[in-house]
């Protein structure tokens, strides 16, 4: 896994990065920040996401500030995210619990960020590792569908292979695989893959590729 994901890293590079890592590196790489950037990604493209995600940041970035905002000014902010009204009151009331329960300081700790509600391990385990370097691996669909068809797992779902990848994948590239497999998934390995331009097709296993470009 290791050595692909070297290999694979200078291809994505000509790629935007994923939201939360493009906003990391943008400053916004507090706790709380990685974490609403995360729920507003929900069901949402990073380039609606991303700008969404500034928008608000511009306006308000701690938990007390959020807290405060008008929820009809939060929506408006993160509009046209994908259920805009919901996740603005999701976001409030996370930031009302956390100065509530923790004074403005989130603690860097996975149970504590999936206690909020709306919150899983793949919001949760991107926000610790971006934000504090903490060893999570984190899977969406493009990670799944990866290292399923490399032969790697052979799982059904997401959070299976979250599972099946902490077995078997060495701690200190954790963080990476969602940093480098999420925008590989999305613009090369792709649900019809472009096996042309992989640079690791030949250790491919292709598993359920009936069809490539």
């Amino acid at each position: 896994m290791k050595k692909a994901l070297t290999q694979i890293e200078p291809v994505v590079s000509a790629y935007p990065k994923a939201a939360m890592f493009a906003l990391a590196e943008a400053g916004y790489s507090s706790l709380f920040e990685q974490l609403i950037s995360c729920i507003l990604s929900i069901r949402t493209y990073d380039e609606v996401s991303l700008p969404a995600a500034k928008r608000l940041f511009s306006k308000a970035r701690t938990a007390a500030a959020i807290a405060q905002l008008p929820l009809t000014d939060l929506e408006a902010l993160i509009t046209p995210c994908t259920y805009a009204e919901r996740k603005a009151s999701q976001i409030q009331a996370i930031a009302q619990q956390v100065v509530e329960q923790y004074g403005d300081e989130l603690p860097a700790d996975a149970a504590v960020l999936q206690g909020f509600k709306g919150v899983g391990p793949k919001c949760a385990h991107l926000a610790l590792g971006i934000s504090t370097g903490q060893p999570y691996i984190s899977v969406d669909t493009h990670v799944h569908r990866v290292v399923n068809r490399w032969g790697v797992v052979e799982t059904k779902t997401p959070e299976k292979t979250l599972q099946a990848l902490e077995q078997q994948v060495p701690r200190d590239i954790w963080v990476d695989i969602n940093r480098i497999l999420m925008p590989f998934g999305k613009r090369i390995c792709t649900t019809v893959p472009r096996c042309s331009d992989c640079p690791v097709r030949q250790g491919c296993q292709q598993v359920g590729v009936t069809r490539t470009r």
